[in-house]
């Protein structure tokens, strides 16, 4: 029985594929695939449930038998292979870089063979803005700090450690108890208890600006539960501020990296989300940083803090000769 992990791929490019060869035989389609006649029958009664929402007559795909042949009658829009998108290549290479390069994870080779494949088939989906080919290599300095968590998680030390908070702009001094390393979302966290504020804190190791290995043990108390990652890492409250942006294309990766409760597409390729967000500086930033490709719709607290801090950055420059005068 062929695995369900090389029969999706298979399912997905049957249709395309019985398209351009109306009236194939069975036997042949199933020795161009490498599976058996049995097993491609069993595909092909499968394709017959599947298709577009409602999932009645004229929904489905449909095939037509005849003798030892197979053709298709109707495709359900299925009639290209599947193509990653240029932002669904560039997450999976980033991701795959990331797991390839933290030592001890995954097979490295099969993710460097992994990631070949997907920078040869992403073409012409590369977006502006999105590097495929090139991929992200994690900094000398990052490697080195998952190199000392890792070793005070294996002796079962405490850490004291410089780290930047993004979100409040600011930089202190801090003790954990390290709990675990994680990778999400492409990024290196070390999962602690944190004695300066008395709870669990992920600390993205990007971020740590200095990092020392204590004598004392890591002794994190008994409450000190791991938190639940897989849907990201920033996990927003209803009692959170809603933001209501306007992302230009270049911008719609926002949408893909920070948790949106609502997504609509705008004419121009723009999309207009909403997003909870614990820290106004923070977001003040996320907006000023893009320029033009975002646009705060609201709240007007808001976007009167963005312009007030662009108004206070152009202030503080008027002496550089650049902008003297404007």
């Amino acid at each position: 029985m062929s695995g369900s992990t090389e029969r999706m791929p298979r399912l997905l490019a049957l249709v395309p594929y019985l398209l351009a060869r109306p009236g194939i035989k069975i036997e042949q389609a199933a020795q161009d695939f490498d599976v058996s006649a049995k097993q491609l029958r069993k595909d092909l009664e499968l394709l017959w449930m599947c298709g577009l929402p409602g999932y009645g007559p004229g929904d489905l795909i449909d095939l037509s038998f005849d003798g030892d042949t197979v053709s298709v009658t109707f495709d359900a829009g299925m009639r290209r292979p599947l193509r990653l998108t240029g932002g669904e290549a560039s997450a999976l290479v980033i991701a795959l870089r990331a797991l390839g390069e933290t030592p001890g994870v995954v097979d490295t080779d099969a993710v460097r063979r992994a990631i070949a494949k997907i920078e040869a088939a992403a073409g012409d989906a590369q977006p502006a803005g999105v590097v495929v080919g090139m991929g992200v290599r994690e900094r000398e300095a990052t490697a080195r700090t998952r190199e000392v968590v890792r070793e005070a998680l294996q002796a079962g030390r405490a850490l004291r450690m410089r780290y930047y908070t993004a979100s409040k702009d600011e930089v202190s001094d801090r003790t954990v108890d390290p709990m675990r390393l994680l990778i999400v979302q492409a990024n290196s966290y070390l999962e602690a208890w944190c004695r300066r504020a008395g709870a669990v804190r992920l600390f993205r190791l990007d971020r740590v600006d200095e990092l020392e290995v204590l004598e004392e043990p890591a002794d994190p108390p008994a409450e000190a539960e791991p938190r639940e990652v897989s849907a990201g890492v920033f996990a927003p409250h209803d009692d959170y501020p809603e933001a209501v942006l306007v992302l230009e294309p270049d911008a719609r990766w926002i949408a893909e990296y920070y948790p949106c409760e609502e997504l609509a597409e705008l004419a121009g390729g723009r999309l207009r989300v909403r997003m909870r967000y614990g820290d106004e500086s923070w977001m003040v930033r996320l907006v000023l940083g893009r320029g033009e490709g975002v646009h705060v719709e609201g709240p007007e607290s808001l976007a009167q803090a963005v312009r007030q801090r662009a108004a206070d950055a152009l202030a503080r420059a008027r002496h550089l000769p650049v902008t003297y005068g404007q």
